[in-house]
């Protein structure tokens, strides 16, 4: 599920009818000096970021004067949430609370219909007090229902007044997520201030992943759940996966940093959901600290997961390249093994990679590891399925240790020279292209037939796609593979070109 901020949130709360208090975001300690000076008098200062608890880590707090403003700000905005910087501040004025209450709506999925939850006090610790809340069904169509909302609010011992404002803003919790098709919306605490008024206080808000899409006024990005903002290179996976649906590509970093107690930043690739959170257990256990999550499954393309490996060494301060999941994925292994010997040789891999590849034609997999191993500097070890995570990851770290404390700094990838220095032809592919050296093609012809299953053939002595523009270019596994078993058999004058945008920009402007 995405999420949003809290000053996104609770736009979408104003525009369906709540009072939210006055205030803007910001960016910069001078933006929120600016903010505060517009609205006067005492202003609360919150850092914006996707967790619960902000006040006990000194992510919320009170100033009257500009200077206080400036310094709270300075200070949030160079604080961490876990391994990602603050980006943003909420300032905000001070309400004066006179009650709070917990008003939530969320998706049940054991109903299969919408919920909203209600209790009387709201801030931390709600959760620890389930007996005090009450649970009020919706209509699908409707809404929540009347008798479950007269109910809930005349338990609070409210006036007229107050019992129909309230009875309001339930309803109107129910429009504000059904207008972004939100999977879950909490405001935290709604208050009465002593002004009589209903105001939201705080406002968390999940969007459904598949209504991303459809409501592009949100300005979100990536159409996951993430514990932060997305990163640049999160954002280059994404486009990654939504431009190739062929299996799946999911890509998320966790750390950027290994603690002293560490072993180090192990890059890890998994494949299948319960095979890689095993697998990740093991590599923690084993003393690591986990760069990324990767997943490449649902018999995913060569390409795909050749740029999923380019995007995890992206990554700078890799001890090794870890890639594990589950041992009986119904999908052809070898693919992965030549996205990975694809990406490893252009990067020209000097960390240890170790890779179980268990399922179907894993034998196969692990001898493409194993031959282009020897083209590398470094081990790149290959296991099946009879080789638990566990196993491999002890065999991890002590290939690790022996490469002693080498850590991994990102790289453009190396391609041949004959892309730039001799005549060429060259052939679109999905999201690439493919080079042949038209000098050597009488040496190389009969190799890159054999080796591309008949895609490339001879014609008047050119090279040409054997198949019609539109399917050949579809068929950069193949040629991926063909690529490989060329590099591998020491042919030159044929290289597959695949593009991950944005990715090489992004290197250059980390060195």
């Amino acid at each position: 599920m995405a999420r949003l901020h809290e000053y996104q949130g609770k736009a979408i709360l104003a525009a369906n009818g709540f009072k939210i208090p006055r205030g803007s975001s910001a960016r910069t300690a001078e933006e929120a000096v600016t903010a505060a000076a517009k609205l006067g008098g005492e202003v609360v200062v919150k850092i914006q970021a996707w967790m619960t608890g902000r006040a006990g880590i000194g992510g919320i707090a009170f100033a009257k004067k500009p200077d206080e403003v400036r310094a709270h700000a300075t200070r949030m905005l160079s604080m961490k949430v876990g391994q990602f910087p603050v980006q943003a501040v909420l300032v905000e004025e001070k309400i004066d609370i006179d009650r709070e209450f917990f008003l939530s709506f969320a998706i049940d999925d054991a109903a299969r219909a919408p919920m909203i939850i209600f209790a009387v006090g709201g801030g931390t610790g709600i959760e620890e007090r389930a007996a005090s809340t009450r649970r009020i069904p919706c209509d699908v169509n409707g809404g929540p229902l009347e008798l479950a909302v007269n109910e809930a609010v005349s338990s609070c011992a409210l006036s007229p007044t107050q019992a129909t404002h309230l009875g309001e803003s339930i309803r109107k919790l129910f429009d504000a997520a059904r207008s972004v098709e939100a999977r879950s919306l909490e405001i935290n605490p709604l208050v009465l201030t002593k002004g009589d008024e209903f105001v939201a206080a705080d406002c968390r808000i999940t969007i459904d992943d598949y209504a991303v899409a459809r409501h592009p006024e949100l300005g979100i990005e990536i159409a996951r759940e993430f514990d932060h903002p997305p990163t640049a290179l999160e954002r280059v996976a994404y486009a990654v996966e939504q431009n190739d649906h062929r299996g799946t590509f999911y890509f998320a970093q966790l750390a950027t940093a290994a603690p002293k107690n560490s072993k180090g930043l192990a890059g890890f690739h998994g494949a299948g959901g319960g095979g890689s959170m095993m697998s990740m257990d093991a590599i923690v256990n084993a003393g690591f600290t986990i760069a990324n999550f990767t997943d490449t499954s649902g018999n995913p393309s060569a390409s795909k997961v050749y740029r999923a490996a380019r995007i995890i060494l992206a990554q700078p301060d890799l001890v090794g390249y870890f890639g594990s999941g589950s041992g009986v994925a119904s999908q052809e292994q070898y693919w992965s093994a030549y996205g990975l010997a694809k990406a490893f040789w252009e990067l020209d891999l000097d960390i240890p990679a170790v890779i179980r590849l268990g399922g179907n034609t894993e034998d196969r997999a692990v001898d493409i590891l194993y031959r282009m191993s020897k083209l590398l500097r470094v081990p790149v070890e290959g296991y099946c399925k009879s080789d638990t995570p566990a196993v491999i990851a002890a065999r991890f770290a002590e290939l690790v240790e022996s490469a002693s404390g080498r850590k991994w700094k990102p790289r453009i990838p190396r391609a041949p020279k004959f892309t730039k220095d001799s005549p060429t032809i060259a052939f679109p592919v999905k999201n690439g292209r493919l080079w042949i050296e038209t000098v050597q093609w009488p040496q190389i012809r009969s190799a890159i037939e054999t080796h591309s299953g008949g895609l490339i053939v001879d014609r008047e002595g050119v090279p040409a796609p054997s198949l019609p523009d539109e399917e050949f270019a579809t068929k950069d596994s193949e040629l991926l593979a063909c690529d490989v078993e060329c590099r591998l058999a020491e042919v030159e004058g044929f290289y597959l070109e695949l593009d991950i945008p944005g990715l090489d920009e992004l290197i250059r402007g980390a060195r």
